[in-house]
């Protein structure tokens, strides 16, 4: 299984803003901060936004920090919320077209796989992850 750029992204920007520990981020210094397109950054945050895990703040000095305390958001929640869908193989979608499905057994194998990924997924939190400012090459404020 291969999470999509766009859920990696996320998890990223969620990581990013938890380290900043309520500071306003920007989209401008997480992508500098991990060397990725503004434009694709700009699409996370606003889903992570409509999500409920990201707060967006207008303005001139506005930002985004994190909605929920990073205890109470779940990777698999966000994982969930930023995956597009999770169609392993051609007949886990809707428009399957395998022709052994109704006799096939790999289906069954591969569902117990996803859901053992999620609920793994589902045992850590953001908090688990924290990074330090000085992970990202931040220096502290003096």
């Amino acid at each position: 299984m291969r999470l999509t750029n766009f859920s990696d992204y996320a998890l990223r920007v969620l990581l990013y803003a938890a380290a900043r520990d309520g500071m306003l981020v920007t989209i401008e210094e997480t992508a500098k901060v991990y060397g990725i397109s503004r434009a694709h950054l700009m699409k996370v945050a606003n889903q992570l936004t409509r999500a409920g895990y990201l707060t967006a703040v207008r303005g001139r000095s506005g930002g985004l920090e994190l909605a929920k305390r990073p205890d109470k958001i779940r990777l698999g929640d966000v994982v969930r919320a930023t995956e597009p869908d999770f169609a392993l193989v051609e007949c886990f979608a809707p428009d399957n077209q395998c022709r052994i499905t109704p006799r096939c057994r790999l289906r069954g194998a591969l569902n117990e796989a996803l859901a053992a990924f999620i609920a793994t997924l589902d045992r850590y939190t953001l908090a688990d992850l924290v990074l330090h400012p000085e992970d990202f090459g931040i220096q502290p404020a003096a």
